[in-house]
């Protein structure tokens, strides 16, 4: 199943995230490694909100990812949801219509 999971962030993310991103960034490819992240990323202009895209078998794997990213536990994202996506075209489609 596919889940997103939407971070808001602190109004000075972008002065405060390279302080953690190195650590961010290898616990996140730590989940790529493990099969469950597909793609993560800031959204732009303006960057007020980051995107990561899970393919995992439950809300709670992604809930977890959340709970112990270095960007949550140090402030720099200040909150976040995840919403199940229903995928239905391309490849790695869960559900796939033709």
């Amino acid at each position: 199943m596919h889940f997103l999971l939407f971070y808001d962030v602190a109004p000075d993310y972008l002065q405060r995230r390279a302080e953690f991103r190195a650590a961010h960034l290898s616990y996140a490819w730590q989940a790529v490694e493990r099969g469950e992240l597909v793609l993560g990323g800031a959204l732009g202009d303006p960057v007020d909100r980051s995107v990561l895209l899970f393919q995992c078998e439950s809300k709670e794997i992604v809930d977890a990812f959340a709970k112990k990213d270095p960007y949550v536990l140090n402030g720099v994202v200040t909150g976040w949801q995840i919403r199940p996506w229903t995928t239905v075209v391309g490849e790695s489609a869960d559900n796939p219509l033709h």
